[in-house]
């Protein structure tokens, strides 16, 4: 399938010129020169954009194809009803139209996911920016990248807010992690989504932690908020109790006696895991295959399927038996989060790829294992224990790694699956240990 064509790399230039002057000019207006999160705008930009473009090649010249293109293909069916009729596009981005049926059915016959609610929220998106981009895949990619970016920067504006001398390790966490600014750029529900995690973390913490407000931050944090149940619900189903406690404990750190913060503390964990239980029986028709009744099935039937699937041979992966109950799958909770954290093995890599994941994988590891050696475990539960935003970000990091790994069984889709939970895992092991350590000390020497 070709989605790339002569008029896309005719075209080019022009959008990347035009996102740089956009961009330049939101840099100078708010970070003039001096300001010490300038550097870090413009290169931060570019490794998205150019992200969008190797990933977009990669599918197209190495893959020959892939969701990337059939989100494309269909946004441009979508795209053709509005030079018909703007209203019939407006009713069809809306789907309006239940089924196939009356004069929609021209389109909605030739859209697979029409009526699949997560996919069909990235063919909304592709159709809305190739109205500007005269529907034309790499234009459209650099759109998507620069609006992913926009939640990229929103995320390392609010912790680096909080750490005012350690921006470099934020912003290599939140900005420069290779699968993050190449998974998360193309036209994909994974840059739907860091755009959307991006803004709605970055809404809580002015609103919560800041205690500062407007109108237009609490509407876009309210969209991106429903962006994300729409497209990967997952994502807030990791995000809120992770968030809750994060307030909570921000609040709870006011308190001077140890002996009752720890208290507080222990008891606000326990009543977030209730609340989170609660609202996931009772949510559970909404939640269809992520509801408690469901997920244990899910990920059975997902193993197996790829299991047996020739198409992903060499890059599967197992956990070992499992029983479909809840407490079988909590058992698997360590196999499920090391393999989305430190896996691929360099053994288990049987393509550039995957070999490019594990080399990623790898550095994750050895930063832990530093982290183990250098700092102890003594003092990384200290700086847990007395750091709400480290706190959040384990938090948010351990569900979601658990909840990714224990149903994907596939290192190709975990690669991407995986991209909105590492800069905060990043993050986590690198404010640790500077926490002990000169903040313009590298980690590896490089890091």
């Amino acid at each position: 399938m070709s989605f790339i064509s002569l008029i896309d790399y005719l075209l080019l230039p022009f959008y990347i010129g035009f996102v740089y002057l956009v961009a330049n000019l939101i840099r100078n207006k708010y970070y003039p020169v001096g300001h010490p999160w300038r550097k870090y705008f413009l290169p931060g930009l570019t490794v998205k954009l150019l992200g969008a473009l190797f990933i977009g090649m990669i599918y197209q010249y190495y893959y020959h194809g892939g969701d990337t293109g059939v989100y494309f293909r269909e946004a441009k069916i979508l795209s053709s009803s509005f030079y018909e009729s703007p209203k019939k596009w407006f009713n069809l981005m809306l789907s309006i139209p239940k089924g196939y049926e009356g004069e929609y059915i021209e389109y909605t016959s030739r859209m697979v996911w029409y009526n699949v609610g997560s996919n069909y929220m990235v063919v909304r998106a592709t159709s809305l920016l190739g109205i500007f981009t005269f529907n034309t895949f790499l234009p459209t990619s650099l759109l998507f990248a620069a609006l992913s970016f926009t939640g990229v920067w929103a995320m390392f504006r609010a912790f680096a807010t909080l750490y005012k001398t350690k921006l470099r390790a934020i912003a290599i966490c939140f900005l420069f992690i290779p699968s993050s600014f190449i998974w998360g750029s193309g036209i994909f529900k994974d840059t739907l989504c860091i755009f959307a995690l991006g803004w709605m973390l970055y809404g809580v913490f002015k609103v919560l932690i800041l205690r500062k407000i407007s109108p237009a931050l609490a509407l876009l944090t309210l969209f991106c908020f429903y962006l994300l149940v729409k497209t990967k619900i997952y994502i807030p189903m990791a995000f809120i109790p992770a968030l809750l406690i994060w307030v909570l404990f921000n609040y709870s750190s006011n308190i001077k006696i140890r002996f009752v913060r720890t208290l507080l503390n222990l008891g606000l964990i326990a009543f977030s895991a209730g609340l989170f239980f609660v609202v996931m029986n009772f949510y559970s028709e909404e939640l269809g295959r992520y509801s408690l009744e469901s997920i244990t099935e899910t990920s059975n039937i997902t193993r197996d399927w790829i299991t047996q699937s020739t198409d992903y041979e060499g890059s599967s992966y197992d956990l070992g038996p499992m029983s479909p109950t809840l407490t079988g799958m909590l058992s698997k909770m360590p196999q499920a989060i090391n393999v989305t954290l430190y896996r691929p093995y360099i053994w288990e890599a049987k393509n550039p790829l995957a070999l490019f994941n594990a080399f990623e994988s790898l550095l994750f590891l050895i930063v832990t294992l530093v982290l183990i050696f250098k700092v102890g475990l003594v003092k990384i539960w200290a700086a847990i224990r007395e750091d709400p935003n480290i706190q959040f970000s384990l938090i948010f990091t351990l569900i979601f790694a658990f909840a990714v790994g224990i149903s994907t069984f596939n290192f190709g889709s975990l690669s991407r699956y995986r991209i909105p939970c590492l800069p905060f895992f990043g993050f986590a092991l690198t404010m640790i240990y500077y926490r002990y350590s000169d903040p313009n000390k590298k980690i590896l020497g490089f890091i």
